[in-house]
């Protein structure tokens, strides 16, 4: 009985056409994959603090304004990626007593959110581990290659950002 070997060729070695529909696909999936790499290395740091990367964006966004607090909805649109439930991402914070929040008298219905002390301890010991996250991710590429990713990148997502983003 003879058996037939079979030849594993590697993903790399298909032609385009036969691994991607289009080279739109092609750049989109690069751009999945290389997040989701990305991703678990950060999420490594965070788990250590038992923090979300989303937890961690809106602690950051709070410190840049600190002492003001920000509307939620200000803090909300602020934010890298969107939080489809921004009132339970600030309830655990609060619940962890890194995030204070208040009801002005005038208007009920506005929240303002801000960063306690306690939550400005913890960033303080996060700022070195997220520097060298970045590092890590990206350290690799040198200044004009980090310039033309973020151009390109910006360009990408242009025509899907809302005209008043705060990332445009």
């Amino acid at each position: 009985m003879t058996m037939a070997i079979e030849k594993t060729v590697a993903p790399h070695a298909l032609p385009r056409a036969t691994r991607f529909d289009s080279s739109h696909q092609e750049a989109y999936l690069n751009l999945w994959r290389t997040y989701d790499k990305l991703r678990s290395i950060e999420d490594a740091v965070f788990l250590r603090f038992e923090l979300t990367a989303q937890q961690y964006n809106t602690l950051r966004l709070l410190r840049g304004e600190h002492p003001q607090k920000l509307h939620t909805l200000v803090l909300a649109k602020r934010l890298v990626s969107k939080a489809p439930d921004i009132t339970r991402l600030l309830d655990r914070l609060e619940e962890r007593k890194l995030i204070s929040r208040e009801r002005p008298d005038d208007n009920r219905r506005v929240v303002k959110v801000g960063i306690t002390s306690q939550g400005m301890k913890l960033l303080q010991k996060l700022d070195h581990e997220v520097l060298e996250c970045s590092k890590k991710q990206l350290g690799h590429l040198d200044e004009p290659q980090l310039t033309q990713l973020v151009s390109l990148l910006r360009l990408a997502r242009a025509p899907h950002e809302e005209p008043d983003s705060f990332w445009r």
